[in-house]
């Protein structure tokens, strides 16, 4: 029963370690092509369109938003990066709504597992339409409400400005980090932990929601 217990932690220590492990092991090599790609002559309007073409497809080609996010700001500066970044959140979440509202649950079950369609729905009982802004940052779970609402028929309107406003705040952070990353010189490690961050939260979410319990509670 405590081996059970102690799982996802287990599992939340691997997640967090992971993304961190290229830069122990390759750390030059892999600092080095971070930089190769970055000192190619790409105009800034060829990395905003990538940045919002990359982030609008997000339901059927998964992509880390956040890390995209964050080497938007990198390459784009803080209002730059911050509108590509909304831009293409706000365009991906406007597709998936539109096409959960068109097909229905069987599209939702498709582009979204099962499980974190549970889960959001779990928590669309408790917090409403509320639920697309406490999801919006966490992968997963974040396509999975927009996805829920979409086969609810929720209005655009109750819709569109949660999720809009949601994605200015998540935009506005993860460019402000990626800037961070230009000052610091370290762009191979605000990725990581862009990826690595989100996604343990995202664990977290899954775990408590289908078991009901809290960490104190298994401790």
């Amino acid at each position: 029963m405590r081996r059970r217990r102690l799982r996802p932690w287990i599992i939340l220590a691997c997640v967090l370690t992971l993304p961190l492990l290229p830069l122990l092991i390759f750390g030059d090599s892999l600092d080095a092509a971070v930089h190769a790609l970055i000192e190619r002559d790409l105009s800034p309007w060829t990395v905003a369109g990538l940045v919002v073409g990359v982030l609008a497809v997000d339901l059927v080609l998964p992509v880390p938003s956040t890390a995209v996010s964050t080497f938007g700001g990198f390459m784009l500066g803080l209002p730059a990066g911050t509108a590509a970044s909304w831009l293409g959140m706000t365009l991906g979440a406007i597709l998936a709504f539109g096409l959960a509202r068109a097909c229905g649950r069987p599209l939702a079950v498709r582009f979204s597992q099962a499980e974190d369609l549970r889960r959001s729905e779990v928590l669309a009982a408790r917090y409403g339409p509320l639920v697309l802004v406490l999801m919006r940052g966490v992968p997963l779970l974040a396509e999975a409400s927009v996805l829920l609402m979409g086969v609810t028929e929720l209005s655009w309107r109750r819709f569109f400005w949660p999720v809009a406003w949601s994605n200015l705040g998540l935009s506005l952070a993860y460019a402000a980090f990626g800037r961070w990353a230009l000052e610091a010189n370290a762009l191979p490690a605000a990725l990581a932990l862009s990826l690595a961050v989100p996604l343990a939260v995202a664990i977290v979410l899954r775990w408590r929601i289908g078991t009901g319990e809290t960490p104190e509670e298994t401790t």
